[in-house]
């Protein structure tokens, strides 16, 4: 059950990373209030993951898992760019999540 919680808080912590694009530094009243709820989402299905996870590992696939989804809507959603070694980079960054998991 801590997994899926930290998986869930990993997703919410995408919807208010992306969601900061959307508030406009904070001056469009809907995005802002969904990014803050996201945000206290994540941070509350975090705290409940690292009741039973070691704090270092949780911490770790919490970011990893926002910083992939992050950059991969950032690329669909945004048009960043999907250079090759932004790619290779998500890649080590997802096999780091893998190991973390795997080693708990």
């Amino acid at each position: 059950m801590a997994w899926f919680l930290l998986f869930l808080a990993g997703l919410f912590e995408i919807g208010w990373a992306v969601g900061l694009k959307y508030t406009d530094g904070f001056t469009r009243p809907m995005p802002t209030v969904l990014t803050v709820i996201s945000m206290i989402i994540s941070v509350v299905l975090l705290g409940l993951a690292v009741k039973t996870l070691p704090m270092g590992t949780a911490y770790a696939v919490w970011t990893g898992i926002g910083t992939v989804g992050t950059v991969l809507l950032g690329i669909w959603l945004l048009g960043d760019p999907a250079t090759f070694i932004r790619l290779l980079c998500i890649c080590l960054i997802v096999t780091g999540i893998a190991g973390l998991k795997l080693a708990a």
